[in-house]
């Protein structure tokens, strides 16, 4: 069988990775350098390789971040009050792996969003599957999701993704309906999955933005136990740019 009719069935075969390597080691004229062993492994190599990748860009795509951003972007600064110890060992992602939760908090323009991004995709470079939502939108969408009765679809779906990340919450206070939606939310994922909260507002004002004592003292109690926190301080980066 020739190496063209070996390449044509890894394709057929969704071995895109091992393809693709076994050409490039055509092309660059390597296979007489190399024995049977050392050709196969380094061909399943470029296949796990090839299927992380596609993997990592599967999850960023799904999770649509709000920015591009990574955590090699972040530097630390003691003025917006970013810590490097703390940086690196959110960056390690044990966070995620515990089930623990990380609230970041800041003024307008501190870099609340950026920041949240950048974690998340840090997530998705570790395997952990991530949904991203703008505070207002989720509320938005799970309100249509009653209307068309795919609700319970939807809890569903969010309650299976390894990070949540709700960004500019707090913007406006809860009604009823967004209160019993996010006890939902929060209780699936207590202690088995992990949540990033990104607000304006001190986590000690959310109680007034969920509005109703019973309820803000559970939804909280579930959110902050455990939480890592950085709060962001400074003038706004918008203004700098």
């Amino acid at each position: 069988m020739s190496y063209n009719n070996i390449t044509e069935q890894m394709r057929s075969l969704k071995l895109q990775g091992m393809a693709q390597a076994l050409e490039n080691v055509l092309t660059s004229k390597q296979a007489t350098h190399l024995d049977g062993e050392q050709l196969l492994e380094l061909l399943l190599q470029q296949e796990v390789e090839d299927r992380r990748t596609r993997k990592i860009d599967r999850l960023r795509l799904q999770a649509r971040f709000r920015y591009n951003a990574s955590l090699e972007q972040v530097t630390p600064s003691a003025k917006r009050n970013l810590d490097a110890t703390q940086l690196a060992a959110l960056s390690t992602c044990n966070w995620l792996s515990k089930s623990e939760n990380l609230l970041i908090t800041g003024p307008t323009g501190a870099g609340k969003s950026h920041l949240a991004s950048a974690f998340g995709n840090q997530a998705c470079l570790n395997g952990y599957k991530t949904m991203y939502f703008n505070a207002q939108k989720l509320f938005y969408n799970l309100r249509l999701s009653k209307m068309d009765g795919t609700h319970r679809k939807l809890i569903s779906s969010i309650s299976k993704a390894d990070l949540l990340i709700i960004d500019d919450f707090g913007l406006q206070k809860l009604d009823e309906n967004n209160r019993m939606d996010l006890m939902e939310i929060v209780e699936d994922r207590h202690g088995l999955r992990s949540m990033l909260v990104a607000s304006q507002l001190p986590v000690s004002a959310w109680y007034e933005i969920i509005a109703e004592p019973t309820l803000s003292d559970a939804i909280l109690d579930r959110i902050t136990s455990s939480a890592h926190r950085i709060e962001l301080k400074g003038e706004s980066m918008r203004k700098n740019k």
